[in-house]
């Protein structure tokens, strides 16, 4: 059932961005007068079409669910001789460069589009995510020098306003990525000194290496998300905390003499002692009292973990981000934009030998994050669909013969020179494009078999 699910959410994400970013082609090709012969869903031989509009364009699903096409009028592909005059003016070739450049160009752009819509109706509706208050920090970090101690709730970094945890991670993966500081507006609990209230501090982001860029890294920073007091919640009857005497309602603060600062400080630590004795130090009603229990071992993903069988709250404190219409829409193009230019950043760092191929990822790990997100909630489906959007349009606009970015780098030489470039230049360069995108193909299917297997 899961691999259903994965397969299907995988084909609705696929189906959406190839009709998208040919329903750009197609209606700019329109407007401009072009005639449209065939809108494929696919790609080799068609397995089903039907002809609609005044041209009969013909609208068709092929056999290969990779990608999509759009067929126009063209004397380089088809035999003009039993063309009308009149539709040998809606010739793609005969076409000024710069309606053959708003026609390429309308494929990428109408994916970024989609993109800003999709990020824009979330923004509206509102993200259900974690406040972006912070775990108690630890010593020697990054975020400890900085003057940040746990308990902060962030507001902004570097001026931008932050309303949920993943605006914090994102604000300081650029800021990271520019190998610049940044400064963190936080709102201190009161029970933090100084009377809580607002705060500023500066942190340093250079300690960060561009391998650690490719992971989690904001634990290396000391910057963790904040979790709930480690207060026990239901016990199994037969469990080792009920055994030892525990009771739902109790308040752990430390293990073996050792602070618990949360919820997941407690958990990590029972499930690092299988079968060794815990004294925990705790609260119950107001009064203090320790109680000794012993983890039972189980096996959980192929390691030997402890278990006392008590639920445990480890839920964060959520927010419900949201903004009105034109806020949304605003938030939507930023979001676009900043997405775009990291992504030809970190392709920039791939070409100099800074970031890994190893982050080349290919359909089989977009298919599995596609699953993923699809059963957390359409929120997350959505957002997933948003950001693989924008990878498609920035990955067009590259300039490798082929994809739409070559097409404009030849335009762009014939608006600069005054003619079109050699046909038989363009044979080879198309050759040597088709040669990159199959290594690239490679690289993306190799790395996703390794994870898979890993």
């Amino acid at each position: 059932m899961m691999l259903l699910q994965t397969l299907f959410a995988f084909v609705i994400v696929l189906g959406v961005l190839v009709v998208v970013h040919e329903l750009g082609h197609y209606w700019v090709a329109r407007w401009c007068g072009v005639k449209v012969l065939r809108f494929s869903v696919g790609m080799g031989k068609i397995v089903w079409s039907r002809r609609f509009g005044p041209d009969q364009t013909e609208w068709a699903l092929s056999a290969l669910p990779l990608g999509g096409y759009v067929k126009m009028l063209d004397a380089r592909e088809q035999d003009m001789s039993m063309v009308s005059s009149a539709d040998r003016k809606r010739e793609f070739t005969v076409q000024s460069v710069w309606k053959r450049i708003a026609i390429v160009a309308a494929g990428p752009l109408s994916n970024f589009l989609l993109a800003i819509l999709l990020f824009a109706g979330l923004y509206i509706h509102g993200i259900p995510e974690p406040a972006p208050r912070l775990r108690a920090v630890p010593q020697g970090s990054a975020a400890y020098a900085a003057g940040l101690r746990g308990g902060e709730l962030v507001t902004a970094v570097n001026g931008e306003p932050v309303q949920i945890w993943s605006d914090l991670r994102w604000t300081l993966l650029q800021a990271a990525v520019n190998k610049t500081s940044a400064r963190i507006d936080v709102r201190r609990p009161a029970a933090a000194g100084e009377g809580g209230g607002a705060a500023s501090v500066t942190l340093a982001l250079d300690s960060l290496s561009t391998s650690e860029l490719e992971s989690d890294f904001m634990p290396k920073l000391g910057i963790d998300l904040a979790r709930p007091p480690a207060v026990l919640g239901k016990l199994s009857p037969d469990g080792p905390a009920a055994r030892a005497g525990l009771q739902a309602g109790d308040v752990v603060r430390s293990v073996n003499g050792k602070p618990v600062a949360d919820g997941g400080a407690f958990v990590s630590l029972v499930q690092a002692a299988p079968e060794q004795s815990l004294t925990l130090a705790l609260l119950r009603d107001g009064k203090p009292l320790e109680i000794t229990v012993v983890p039972q071992a189980v096996e959980a993903g192929g390691k030997r973990i402890g278990r006392i069988q008590a639920e445990v709250a480890m839920a964060p404190e959520m927010v419900n981000a949201s903004s009105p219409p034109l806020q949304a829409i605003g938030r939507g193009v930023r979001k676009t934009w900043d997405t775009s230019v990291m992504t030809l950043r970190m392709l920039g760092r791939m070409l100099i030998g800074e970031v890994s191929l190893k982050n080349i990822t290919g359909p089989i790990t977009i298919a599995d994050y596609a699953g993923q997100t699809a059963r957390i909630g359409w929120v997350s489906y959505l957002s997933f669909i948003a950001f693989i959007s924008i990878s498609l349009g920035v990955m067009n606009l590259l300039p490798i013969p082929v994809l739409d970015g070559g097409l404009l780098l030849y335009y762009a030489l014939e608006v600069l020179t005054g003619r079109p470039v050699p046909e038989r230049f363009g044979e080879l360069a198309q050759r040597a494009g088709i040669g990159i995108l199959m290594t690239l193909m490679m690289v993306a299917v190799f790395n996703d078999i390794v994870r898979l297997i890993s």
